[in-house]
């Protein structure tokens, strides 16, 4: 079971930029500024919740019309034939996908909360669990769940609504417990067997899943622990602000998702079996309940999904744009030209830094790690080559710092869906993401220190 399709470029019928080009990268650089811009300049006027007065969906439509606009002057295209790229970019089938989970993700949520699920998993979760271990355990079931499931969207729309239940019952900062459970995710996104970010990286690098995992575990695990004490740290003067009870059958939906996803089972069907399996639960031990409510509180699932909906299909076009226009031809020119100045010794750390650097600025532009692994693999693999680097370490650091991008940009898709599911800022729980901060340390000192090392290939 995979987050996403893994489809390329030249699947879709089209062809990357042949002549590479800074300016094309000028529109991603315009919402930066806009977006994070805004919100940092409104925080230091005292503004409260500077960063939701500009929605990145709005910031984004300025970088779109630069990006159009250039793509028109450098090729001398139509405005019809870059709206196409355009429109490309946003039916890409990662998008779609991703599209399609927010809105399930969000009926199962809506539904869940209606018929009292969340407050039910929270308060039982919270007699079992002392609040001084919440965020370490957050962090680790998520991480269990996208491990199990391969999908890191699935696992923070199981496991997000959840850590929103316990911020209204602890002490304990909502930003932080999604930023425990976006870190859970990535983990689990990161080094699952079954995830599409694996398979791509072992796919591009021709090594073995099982090699590739190895590598990824002695980078991962130290800092999936440090993560733990860290969170364990910033948890520990927890309380519970708010004493409740629980109705096991109410609970129930979400220890089914749960259940199915440490499975294995498709995602969709996870969710769509959630929601389902949480209507019939409301309607049979829920007072009041009715078939015309359930289907409202789906369409108010829809609803809350919209906004993040937009921003993803219009991040897919300007990504696609971008790329149209020589954008990532001219990032993986740059590093290509960096590792061929490389003699001696360094060889090998500067392959490495240069497939990390490779992998991280396509993952900046597409805010698909995927797809970021898919248009940096090739250009990779040679460097890998040229440089005498492993291609079971090179497959680990396309993966590890295409996952920590992916992880700490509030843009991407899993930080959207978190940030939606809380109603918090996505950047607030960029912020609180200590494991993904903690895993590009980890992933730097694998670098420089060359560990773990073979003897011979397997």
């Amino acid at each position: 079971m995979h987050d996403t399709p893994i489809s390329t470029p030249e699947a879709q019928g089209t062809s990357p930029g042949n002549t590479p080009s800074c300016v094309a990268l000028l529109p991603l650089l315009l919402f930066l500024a806009l977006f994070i811009g805004t919100g940092a300049a409104l925080t230091l006027r005292g503004t409260s919740m500077a960063f939701y007065q500009l929605s990145a969906a709005v910031a984004v439509l300025p970088a779109l019309v630069l990006s159009l606009l250039l793509g028109m002057g450098r090729s001398k295209t139509s405005l019809d034939t870059q709206l196409a790229t355009f429109v490309r970019g946003v039916g890409d089938s990662n998008i779609i996908t991703m599209c399609l989970i927010y809105l399930l993700a969000g009926a199962f949520a809506s539904v869940a909360t209606s018929i009292g699920g969340v407050t039910s998993t929270v308060n039982l979760g919270l007699a079992l669990v002392p609040p001084a271990f919440v965020l370490p355990g957050l962090f680790l079931i998520a991480a269990f769940v996208s491990t199990a499931m391969g999908t890191s969207m699935g696992t923070i729309a199981a496991v997000a609504p959840i850590a929103v239940g316990v911020g209204e019952q602890t002490s304990v900062a909502l930003p932080l417990l999604m930023g425990a459970v976006v870190g859970g995710a990535m983990f689990g996104d990161n080094l699952s067997m079954i995830s599409d970010t694996t398979i791509a990286a072992t796919r591009t690098q021709e090594c073995q899943l099982k090699d590739k995992f190895r590598v990824n575990l002695y980078i991962a695990l130290p800092a999936a622990l440090a993560a733990v004490l860290v969170f364990a740290i910033l948890g520990a003067d927890g309380t519970i602000t708010e004493a409740g009870d629980y109705r096991i059958l109410t609970a129930l939906p979400y220890l089914v998702i749960l259940g199915m996803a440490l499975a294995g089972v498709n995602v969709f069907a996870v969710l769509a079996t959630g929601i389902l399996f949480t209507g019939v639960v409301g309607l049979t031990v829920v007072p009041g309940y009715a078939v015309l409510q359930f289907s409202r509180d789906i369409f108010q699932g829809f609803q809350k999904m919209q906004e993040i909906m937009v921003l993803s299909m219009f991040i897919g076009g300007l990504g696609e744009l971008i790329r149209d226009q020589g954008g990532i031809a001219w990032i993986l020119g740059r590093i290509d030209r960096i590792t061929a100045r490389s003699r001696g010794k360094n060889r090998r750390r500067t392959g490495e830094l240069s497939i990390a650097g490779l992998v991280s600025a396509a993952d900046i532009c597409t805010a698909n790690n995927t797809v970021a692994i898919i248009l940096s693999g090739g250009l990779a693999q040679e460097i890998a080559r040229k440089n005498g680097v492993d291609p079971r370490r090179s497959a680990s650091i396309l993966d590890v710092f295409s996952c920590v991008f992916q992880g700490i940009m509030p843009y991407a898709a899993q930080v959207l869906l978190a940030g939606s599911v809380a109603g918090i800022s996505p950047v607030a729980i960029v912020g609180n993401n200590y494991y993904c901060f903690i895993l590009a340390l980890a992933g730097c000192v694998a670098i420089a220190s060359g560990r773990p090392r073979f003897s011979r290939r397997s």
